[in-house]
C-alpha cells in the first residue's frame, strides 16, 4: 500500500489557488441550486397565475405567467451554465456570470411579487458573480 496521495493539479500550487478552486467550485454549486430555484420558481408562475400576489402597480409590471416563463428559459441555461462551470470550462464561467447578472435583473423586476425570496436570490447572485471572477482574476496573475 503507498502512502502518497493522489496528486492533482493544485497539489503544487499555492493554497491561494486550492481557495480558488474550492471557491469556484462552491459557486457552480451555487448557480446549480439558484437555477433549480428558477426553474421551480418559474413554474408557480406560469402554472397558476394566482400563486403570487398582486400588489402595487410597478414599472417593470408583466403578466406573471411570462415572468414564469422567462425564470423557467433563466434555469435551464443556468443549469448548463453550471454544468461548464464544474466541469472549469472558461465559457462556463463566463456564462456563470451573465446568466448570474440576468437572473439578478430578473428578480429585482420580479421583486413586487415576492419580494423576500427575489432579495435572497439576488444576494446569491452576488457571491457567484464574486466568485467566478475572483477565478477569472486569478487565472490571469
Amino acid at each position: 500500500m503507498s502512502n502518497t496521495s493522489p496528486r492533482t493539479d493544485y497539489d503544487e500550487g499555492s493554497g491561494s489557488s486550492l481557495f480558488a478552486y474550492g471557491l469556484v467550485t462552491f459557486a457552480g454549486i451555487m448557480l446549480a441550486i439558484i437555477s433549480v430555484f428558477q426553474l421551480l420558481e418559474g413554474i408557480a408562475a406560469a402554472a397558476n397565475d394566482k400563486v403570487y400576489v398582486r400588489g402595487l402597480d410597478y414599472t417593470y409590471q408583466f403578466d406573471v405567467t411570462a415572468w414564469g416563463w422567462f425564470h423557467i428559459i433563466i434555469g435551464v441555461i443556468g443549469i448548463a451554465t453550471a454544468y461548464g462551470v464544474l466541469t472549469g470550462q472558461t465559457w462556463g464561467r463566463l456564462c456563470g456570470i451573465a446568466i448570474a447578472g440576468l437572473s439578478m435583473l430578473s428578480n429585482f423586476a420580479f421583486m413586487p411579487y415576492y419580494p423576500f425570496w427575489a432579495f435572497v436570490i439576488i444576494a446569491f447572485d452576488v457571491f457567484v458573480i464574486w466568485a467566478l471572477c475572483h477565478q477569472i482574476s486569478t487565472e490571469s496573475d
